[in-house]
């Protein structure tokens, strides 16, 4: 969206205010006062993904790595973002891994791709296919494995109401789709799953 199709901070916290009248309350109450001011303020922090380029954090490479060309995996990396069906939280784990060619990134820069994705309104199939394909674009490594475990919300709040449920999609470019032996690496160096 164009910045000038962008509503202002006025229209969204008018929004909020209607959105809290069809919910039954009242906004003007004392309680509900600053609550749109509030909600305007967390989707500026939820939603800040729009904001940025993901393939930004991926530009600046290091190449004097001794001829280190193993695999390199970033597994644990926590994330907040939204389901863009009902705007309810999905709460989860991202599990990155590539093989390198030559050039290698800052692991912290892997954690702030999976960030940037998740800060913006989601499917995790996407999620998950967005953060391979651009590691896989910038870095162009050998191969690039992804895998997602999210707990959805707007499953156990609403709906079914199914709780301890999680979700894992995974997507595998280069040699982690091609040679079963690399994927089953990156499979257990990040060992998904209850109990680890």
């Amino acid at each position: 969206m164009a910045d000038n199709d962008k509503p202002s901070r006025e229209q969204a916290e008018a929004a909020v205010r209607t959105l809290l009248r069809w919910a039954g309350d009242d906004p003007a109450r004392e309680g509900l006062l600053d609550t749109p001011k509030r909600v305007a303020k967390a989707y500026t922090d939820w939603f800040s993904g729009y904001a940025e380029d993901p393939a930004d954090y991926l530009k600046r490479t290091f190449e004097e790595v001794e001829g280190y060309d193993e695999m390199i995996v970033l597994r644990d990396i926590e994330f907040e973002s939204h389901c863009e069906h009902h705007m309810a939280p999905i709460i989860g784990k991202a599990h990155v891994g590539y093989l390198p060619d030559g050039k290698v990134v800052g692991i912290s820069k892997l954690a702030r791709v999976v960030e940037t994705y998740a800060r913006r309104l989601q499917v995790q199939e996407k999620m998950t296919a967005q953060i391979a394909q651009v590691i896989q674009e910038v870095l162009q490594p050998r191969g690039v494995g992804v895998v997602i475990e999210g707990a959805h919300e707007c499953m156990t709040t609403r709906g079914v109401h199914k709780r301890g449920v999680s979700m894992i999609t995974s997507k595998m470019l280069g040699t982690f789709r091609e040679d079963a032996r690399t994927r089953a690496e990156f499979l257990r160096f990040i060992d998904v799953g209850p109990g680890r």
